[in-house]
């Protein structure tokens, strides 16, 4: 065996492959301890996020996973969606949007791990929770219960998928990305109702995805009874709080879905959540023996057809860190990445050392890692209050703002606070409203007065679903769509009713090139990232506007990069490594000194900053969405900001005098730059 694993490497030196192509091939070992994820027996800190290969499309996956690993993520989480991959029993479809193989291979490429969430229901605000309708018809089946019908396609499903992986070796014990899976979906939320069943049914699914023996870690989200080897996680905005943690001291502290906004529903209002307390409450699931978290959603993407659950729009928490074109989206990009940045500087401290946590005073806390006088010490200094206030931490003073976290990667000097935010701003996306049933009443009537003639009469009513029912228990009993239809006249006559399924234009095929020449076209204005070599053809279904002309369909760009910062802001993360990768080549370990605060402006790849709309040091009012000279003001800081970016695609400016002049000592200045990009 030794000379046959011998030749093997000396084989694949030979060819130019490299060690590298070795240890992929021999894989990796996946485990985990009551600290964290320990891989090829290294404990490992990581971040993730959610990025759906169905809700993109694959020419923007490349870029996609490029921009979240440039913002400091690990890992990449996706559901498998049962029903686009299997629309009819037994018939499979993994081409273009659906090739999971392909999205898999695509985040290896870019040397990251990946998250595969198979359920197979995964709710995810995906039309019938992902699971295909035709289930429905099967006799006897009841969903996600001990119910034999039910069980038995689930496991077929996910053997598929996981046969899938395993050909392609993709799990990390094959050498691939894949490093944890997860079987099921916030089942705790219906189990009650499905009694001691519910039990069953979940020690079932635990056995049966440990039986697959894919060699990692198997989840379960938001599901504290999940039986051994099953890793029990948190899903919430606030699981640093809420999470009551694992339910065993050797299983680690794993956060699956951490929301960065909320999905958008016809007739709610747009829920958004500052990138501030997305960071506050990270660092806090950090400081608490947090190891693993997702962001849910780091690109939400489009429901492209008919895939949404009811309510839900085409548009999918459009206010992630990449927008739903795959845009950046500041500042939540860029502070996320400044957080990540620190915690991993920290990294090896937060993994080997004991953690201790005490009271600053009677409202604000500490979480220490390590010892305060050696080298290898980290601090989360809270205060989760709604008041400014000034601690003591080791007989040094520190200010906190309201609701933040300091993180001390040496338990000296504050390198990152989740209030503070310096990274760039960029113009938010414009929102379409239009009235509708509501997600929380979704019961809509309509009321008509109508004229009726002598004999047969006959009226058509067009209806259209909002798409299935994604959750909750017993949906095979939930249906969709009109209900029912009334018509009263003065004599009280009975009417009957008939529903058709479908549109003609559905019957007439006009999708196709022979059904199209059956029918009238006007020209439209087509994305141009749908557009093909030839042949391209769009079809609208507009009720609303009436005149199909006077609907435009516009490109999409970031043309503006904003930046705010003071001098009570901290400098970039970055400037810490650099500072300490310095001082260890010299040998030398002291305390790290002090940056400048900057601003960091960056446009869009293949664009440059053409002109400085905006920029003052001095005491300017407002934020990057509307801004004003203040009454002390750097006459040269146009001129000082356009000598540093005009003509690149970033720049960097410090927020000091030496840069600006003092326009008025004694007085804390800010820094606020608003940039053209073309």
């Amino acid at each position: 065996m030794k000379m046959k694993l011998w030749y093997i490497m000396l084989l694949l030196v030979y060819l130019g492959l490299g060690l590298g192509l070795v240890e992929m091939a021999m894989g990796k070992e996946v485990s985990y301890d009551g600290r964290s994820l320990i891989i090829n027996g290294q404990h490992t800190l990581l971040f993730s996020g959610s990025i759906h290969y169905p809700r993109s499309t694959p020419q923007m996956w490349h870029s996609l996973i490029g921009k979240a690993k440039e913002g400091g993520l690990d890992v990449i989480q996706t559901y498998v969606f049962w029903n686009i991959h299997e629309p009819k029993q037994g018939q499979y479809d993994f081409s273009g949007r659906k090739d999971l193989v392909k999205f898999i291979k695509e985040i290896q490429a870019q040397g990251l791990y990946a998250s595969l969430r198979i359920g197979p229901f995964i709710e995810s605000e995906w039309s019938y929770g992902g699971l295909p309708f035709w289930l429905h018809d099967i006799p006897g089946i009841v969903y996600r219960t001990d119910n034999e019908p039910f069980k038995e396609q689930m496991q077929r499903f996910t053997n598929k998928i996981v046969s899938m992986m395993k050909e392609e070796r993709l799990f990390a014990s094959q050498g691939g990305p894949i490093i944890i899976s997860q079987i099921e979906n916030e089942y705790n939320t219906v189990e009650r109702a499905f009694h001691e069943k519910g039990v069953s049914y979940v020690k079932w699914a635990a056995s049966m995805a440990v039986g697959l023996q894919t060699g990692v870690p198997w989840v379960m989200c938001k599901q504290d009874d999940a039986p051994d080897p099953i890793i029990n996680t948190c899903n919430g905005m606030r699981c640093g709080e809420t999470f009551v943690g694992p339910n065993s001291p050797n299983k680690p502290s794993l956060w699956t879905e951490n929301w960065t906004s909320f999905y958008q529903a016809f007739g709610d209002e747009e829920y958004i959540r500052p990138a501030q307390d997305i960071a506050f409450h990270v660092a806090l699931f950090i400081a608490k023996k947090g190891s693993f978290v997702n962001y849910y959603m780091y690109h939400g993407g489009t429901n492209f057809e008919r895939t949404a659950s009811a309510f839900v729009t085409t548009k999918y928490y459009d206010q992630a860190p990449l927008d739903e074109y795959g845009l950046i989206s500041e500042p939540k990009w860029g502070h996320l990445k400044e957080l990540h940045a620190v915690i991993k500087l920290c990294s090896k401290t937060l993994l080997s050392k004991e953690q201790t946590s005490f009271p600053l005073d009677e409202l604000h806390q500490a979480y220490v890692y390590g010892d305060y006088n050696s080298e290898e010490c980290v601090a989360f200094l809270v205060n989760s209050h709604m008041k400014d206030v000034t601690v003591q931490f080791h007989n040094v003073s520190y200010f906190l703002p309201h609701n933040s976290i300091s993180i001390l990667p040496d338990c000296k000097n504050i390198a990152f606070n989740t209030a503070k935010i310096s990274a760039r701003f960029t113009e938010p996306s414009s929102i379409a409203r239009a009235a509708h049933g509501s997600h929380q009443n979704p019961r809509f009537s309509l009321e008509n007065t109508i004229a009726l003639s002598k004999g047969m009469n006959y009226i058509s009513l067009l209806s259209q679903t909002v798409g299935l029912v994604d959750s909750g228990a017993y949906m095979e009993s939930k249906v969709a769509g009109l209900r029912s239809v009334t018509i009263e006249d003065n004599d009280l006559r009975i009417y009957s009713w008939g529903y058709q399924v479908g549109l003609v234009g559905e019957k007439l095929e006009i999708y196709s090139d022979v059904g199209a020449r059956n029918v009238q076209w006007n020209k439209y204005n087509v994305p141009r990232s749908f557009l093909k070599p030839s042949k391209n053809l769009l079809i609208l279904l507009e009720e609303e506007n009436g005149n199909p002309l006077g609907i435009s369909i516009d490109k999409v760009l970031r043309a503006r990069a904003c930046g705010l910062v003071s001098e009570s802001h901290l400098p970039p993360v970055r400037s810490w490594v650099e500072e300490k990768e310095r001082q260890g080549k010299n040998g030398k370990h002291h305390s790290l000194k002090r940056v400048s605060p900057s601003i960091q402006l960056r446009c869009p790849r293949g664009k440059n900053i053409s002109h400085i709309l905006f920029a003052s040091y001095g005491t300017p009012s407002g934020n990057c969405e509307s801004y004003a000279q203040g009454s002390c003001h750097a006459f040269n800081s146009k001129t000082i900001v356009e000598q540093a970016c005009l003509g690149k695609g970033s720049c960097s400016i410090s927020a000091t005098s030496e840069n600006f002049g003092d326009p008025c000592p004694g007085l804390a200045k800010t820094l606020v730059v608003d940039a053209q990009c073309k």
